[in-house]
């Protein structure tokens, strides 16, 4: 068991190999589709990002309206596979920690090992404990995306396996 705390150091990233099981704690950032886009774009125009991707990891989450007592209703994970031909540019500019699930293109492997990341996999139908993971919840930028919009979440505990490391390696 590992215990990932977000932002993180790269000493943390580095000890962390593909099978460990991961525990994530403090800030983890929200992004799918439209928002993968939008920063891509944004980077690809020379534009200042919502968010400073260094230090700071992204989950690839399908949120559903806020529950009595909860940050958020279920919180499950979405397909990483749709932030395929977004990711190596994120990671080349920054991000290291990306948690979704699923597999990833090779091109988005490749770029995990050269740019020292880790692709993080959270559990298919377990959106309720991960909403119970959650503490707080905010909308950080493009709230006209509604659901899609760029969150910051603060997290405790949120269990995820490493399915690709920073050397490289994959749990397949």
């Amino acid at each position: 068991m590992v215990r990932l705390n977000l932002p993180y150091s790269e000493d943390e990233l580095l000890r962390v190999k593909a099978g460990d099981e991961v525990f994530i704690y403090g800030t983890l950032y929200v992004g799918r589709d439209q928002v993968h886009k939008r920063l891509y774009e944004a980077i690809a125009k020379g534009e200042k990002l919502p968010i400073e991707l260094n230090g700071n990891g992204i989950y690839y989450m399908g949120p559903s309206p806020k529950v009595d007592g909860f940050a958020l209703g279920a919180a499950g994970p979405t397909t990483s596979a749709r932030m395929d031909p977004f990711s190596p540019t994120l990671l080349k500019h920054g991000l290291r920690v990306m948690v979704g699930k699923g597999p990833r293109s090779s091109e988005v492997l490749a770029a995990i090992k050269e740019y020292k990341g880790l692709y993080l996999q959270a559990f298919g139908g377990c959106g309720a404990l991960y909403s119970s993971c959650i503490k707080k919840s905010e909308v950080v930028s493009y709230p006209e995306l509604g659901p899609e919009a760029l969150l910051r979440l603060e997290v405790e505990a949120m269990p995820c396996v490493c399915i690709a490391d920073s050397n490289g390696n994959v749990l397949s």
